[in-house]
């Protein structure tokens, strides 16, 4: 046990990751809601990250009550285009939690996809679950089908394995490999797994590529599979305790799924969209 965790055991739970288990940000974004004076604790403000929350007491952010935690859950979600991954955007734009279907709990992401980006989205109620996850220490691949405008050179494609630098950033190996031609566009397979800030646009462009479309199709264990476009829907606790070693209990139909969400050109559903319990599932290549 660490000290910090002997620490905390008789004093309770640090407010900044109770706020995250909570789901109300992560850890780290728990600490800037602290900062700009948004957190109360039993009515006093609260000045830093390292007060202690006990049971029984009332938290208050942004005048908001926060219940305790929840039991952990995590949900598979098909991030359209056009949202940013954010609960406020400065800029005004749609944001992916102000568009998520109806009944789902206070979420935040793991990781994040760009405005422009599309396909699968982990979603969690537990907001130090999200940081665990986003941790490249996990070694977990991340694989996006990417459409490229340009001159695809494969040997150029294939290096990518032993890694790149561009403009100073060093990326890890990307395995890239070529799925098909038309014309000068292209589809390709992109595997990586530190996930840096927009790097798969930023590697396409030092190979004199241009994005067109990005769709992540898998992270880790999780695949997008036929989920439709906008439709959520929860990982099942056998999944949970198998791959992520979690102990949540077992529970009946609680997906949510967005009534009448469109058609996801990515992975084209079967049939309408139903709640279901959700695991990992092998994804289905949409067409180009």
């Amino acid at each position: 046990m660490s000290d910090e965790e002997e620490a905390e055991g008789p004093r309770g739970e640090r407010i900044a990751k109770f706020l995250a288990r909570a789901g109300v940000a992560s850890r780290r974004d728990a600490e800037k809601l602290i900062a700009e004076g948004l957190v109360r604790l039993g009515g006093k403000l609260v000045t830093s990250p390292a007060t202690f929350v006990s049971p029984g007491d009332a938290i208050i952010v942004n005048g908001k009550p926060v219940a305790m935690p929840e039991r952990t859950r995590l949900f598979r979600y098909h991030k359209p285009t056009g949202f940013v991954t954010t609960h406020r955007d400065p800029e005004g734009r749609p944001t992916v939690f102000a568009n998520l279907p109806q009944g789902l709990p206070r979420l935040v992401s793991v990781g994040r996809l760009d405005l422009t980006s599309e396909g699968l989205l982990l979603l969690t109620n537990d907001g130090a679950l999200a940081r665990k996850l986003e941790l490249p220490a996990n070694g977990w691949l991340r694989r996006y089908r990417v459409r490229v405008h340009g001159k695809v050179d494969e040997r150029a494609l294939a290096a990518l394995a032993r890694g790149v630098t561009v403009d100073g950033v060093a990326y890890g190996p990307i395995e890239a490999g070529l799925d098909a031609r038309m014309g000068t566009n292209a589809w390709l397979t992109v595997a990586l797994r530190e996930g840096k800030n927009r790097e798969v646009r930023k590697v396409m462009s030092h190979l004199g590529l241009v994005v067109t479309r990005l769709i992540r199709t898998a992270y880790g264990p999780f695949q997008l599979g036929s989920l439709p476009r906008g439709a959520a829907e929860e990982v099942n606790a056998k999944v949970l305790r198998e791959q992520l070693g979690l102990d949540a209990p077992k529970r009946g139909r609680e997906a949510a799924i967005e009534p009448e969400a469109p058609e996801a050109e990515a992975a084209k559903p079967a049939r309408p969209p139903r709640a279901r319990h959700a695991g990992p599932q092998t994804p289905r290549r949409g067409k180009g």
